[in-house]
Parts: structure tokens; sequence; C-alpha cells
């Protein structure tokens, strides 16, 4: 038996994905900028795409970018509106629990000489918007916040930072990395007033190695990358044709299910966290089931045992979980994300994430909680030999 349960580092690929993509690298193979009949082909698949994308997002196909995914999505959007606008500005502004894509590229700017702003966070993960307001300044050039966490899953009142730039008057642009947001929690760019919105592929069934970049029209930002010009100079380099063709399907397959798997998704959650509470003792659950955090996301603590060792206990039944963030899974730093939320070192050490999608049943949580429950008694009866 497999059970996946990580969803938040990576997920399945859907069958339909593998054989459109199939089609493209067997059939499809032109290069999109070339002038005859295949790259002609290949270029109407690449827009069919945009389009698909665009229109789940509710924007124009025009203001999004493909990228190699959401790292380099975060780095096109942060760096470039930087790098643009530092003559009006050197303070910018984030918290301190986004993902490493986006942290460290504000350290490495703080290095640089320029003043940034970490907001704190609740025990739940949640900025303090009156610190956001009184934290801009005329210097401020760019808040950059995820809107949900990789790590617990809370949501950040995003759709109100729009509104304090307007009440303080400032021309400060902002940026959300949606990475664990898109295809997962309803969106509402252009309402919400963002500047610009990272996601990628491989988050919502789709391929690795393929992203997008939403950047309001209104929006000018200098490139990282110079070349052939493709994607109307932002992003040069020749198209990652089967994954974006691949993104595609995946997102027209979630456009007619979103609503139905979320809503299967959130009864998930409910369900493992009650039995979690009712059945096993010393754990703390660090993330909740109401509006404030991702159904897709749920992280707890157990007590008295290393989430590591955990890990591997069900990995040896065939089930797969996290101890955190995939892209952070090597580090020997304890989590920036637990730790600001106000967790113990002991709550740290015992902390797995587990993350779900709509490909999970109960049969899979029901088995899971089983081997759970031994795979802790056992932890625990020998560390306190």
């Amino acid at each position: 038996m497999e059970i996946y349960l990580d969803n938040s580092s990576t997920t399945k690929p859907r069958d339909e994905v593998i054989e459109e993509m199939t089609f493209m690298l067997k059939t499809c193979y032109g290069n999109p900028s070339s002038l005859h009949r295949m790259g002609f082909d290949a270029e109407k698949k690449v827009k069919w795409a945009r389009n698909i994308i665009a229109d789940f997002l509710k924007i124009r196909s025009d203001e999004l970018f493909f990228t190699s995914g959401g790292t380099e999505s975060n780095n096109l959007a942060i760096q470039g509106i930087i790098n643009k606008n530092l003559r009006y500005g050197n303070h910018i502004i984030t918290s301190k629990i986004e993902h490493p894509s986006v942290l460290d590229i504000f350290k490495n700017y703080e290095n640089r000489g320029l003043r940034v702003t970490y907001l704190d966070v609740d025990k739940d993960g949640i900025i303090d918007l009156e610190e956001l307001e009184e934290s801009i300044d005329d210097e401020t050039i760019l808040i950059a916040l995820m809107l949900v966490n990789n790590e617990i899953g809370s949501i950040e009142p995003v759709e109100k930072v729009k509104k304090i730039l307007t009440r303080k008057r400032s021309k400060a642009f902002f940026h959300v990395d949606g990475i664990q947001a898109f295809g997962k929690i309803p969106l509402h760019l252009k309402e919400w007033g963002i500047d610009s919105f990272s996601f990628s592929g491989h988050k919502i069934h789709g391929p690795k190695g393929i992203g997008g970049l939403y950047l309001n029209k209104n929006v000018i930002l200098n490139p990282l990358v110079f070349g052939g010009g493709q994607e109307r100079g932002i992003r040069s380099g020749t198209e990652n044709v089967p994954g974006i063709v691949g993104m595609g399907k995946a997102v027209e397959i979630l456009n007619n299910e979103f609503f139905e798997a979320g809503e299967k998704v959130t009864e998930l959650k409910k369900y493992f966290i009650g039995r979690l509470k009712n059945e096993i003792s010393d754990i703390k659950i660090n993330s909740g089931v109401d509006e404030r955090f991702s159904p897709f996301i749920l992280n707890v603590s157990f007590m008295g045992i290393r989430g590591e060792v955990l890990l591997h206990y069900l990995e040896e039944k065939g089930i797969y979980i996290s101890t955190g963030s995939a892209c952070s899974s090597h580090s020997k730093e304890k989590s920036h994300v637990l730790k600001s939320i106000g967790l113990k070192d002991r709550e740290v050490e015992g902390t797995v994430r587990f993350s779900f999608s709509a490909m999970n049943t109960k049969k899979d949580l029901d088995y899971t909680l089983d081997v759970l429950k031994d795979s802790l008694e056992e932890i625990r009866r020998i560390t306190k030999r």
C-alpha cells in the first residue's frame, strides 16, 4: 500500500497531463519560435495553455509569463521590481515565515545595503496589519508576502494590503508568493490589487520544471535573463512547451472540479484532526480548520519523538509525509516558521506535516492513523529506555 501525504512538496501528475505531454514530446515537438508548421502548432498549444491559465486566474493572457517554477517566478518578480525601482527608495518589506526563495532574496539585498523589515506573525502564522502599516514609509518600494504558508498552511490577509498602501499613499509594489495557494483556495488577484503573483505546476498535479508569473500590465521590471526575447522579453529562453501544455491541462481539469476538491479535502482534514485528538496523546495541532488555514496542509507536533524518525517509520509502511518544506529539508537549522509562531524546541523537534490532495481517501487516513499510533507507541517506548 502507498499513501502519499506530501502533496505540498509535490503532487502526482494526472494521467491526462502525462498523455498530453507525451503527445507534445513525440508529435508536436517544434520550437514555437520557428516559422514552419511544426513551430506554429507548438505556438498554438502554448497559446491554448496561456489562455486556460489566464482565464482561471481571471487575468489578461498577456499578463501571464511562463517560468521554470515558483522559485524563478519569485526571483524574477522581486529582483526585477527592486532593480527597476531602486532610485525611488531602499526599503522592502516581507514576513519572517516566507519561503527561502523569498527570504534569501531579501537577505541578499539587505547585505547590499537595503533596509529590510521582517514582519512578526502570531501563533497562527498571521501577520499584524498594523505593524505592516507602521512599517511603510516614503522609501518603501516593495512588499512581498506568501499567501499560504507552505509549512503550517496559514492564509495571510493579502486582500487588505493594497488598501493599506492606498491609505498610506504609497507607490510600493505588492508581490504575492502564491505557490501553495494556486488551485487550492479562491483567488482574486485583480480585486486584491496584487501587482505580481507566482505559482508552480507541480503543486496541482502538473509537471515539475514549469511555473508562471502574473504581472499586472502596469508593472515594468528589469528581466534577469536576456536572450531571444521569448515571453515578451521578460523571460528569454526556448519555452518548455511540454511543461507549459502539461500545466495547462492540469489547470483545465482543476477548473472543472475546484470547489468539489476543496470540499473533499476540507472534510478529510477535519476527519484526520478529529481522530488525532481523540486517539493520540501529547500532540499539538499547529494548523486549524477555519478560514485562516488552507485545508490542504496539517502541521502537527508529537511530543517525545523526532519528526524525522517518525517520517521513516511511516515510510516503511508505505506512508509518505514530510517534516517541513522540501526545499529546505536538508538544512540543519530548525524551522524558521515554527520558531516564529512560538513553538518550543521540543515541539519543533517532533513536528511533521501531512499535506492532502483530492486523490486521498478516508481509507488512506484510517490506515495512516493506525500505523501512526503504533509507530508513536514504539518510538516513545524506545526513547524512554
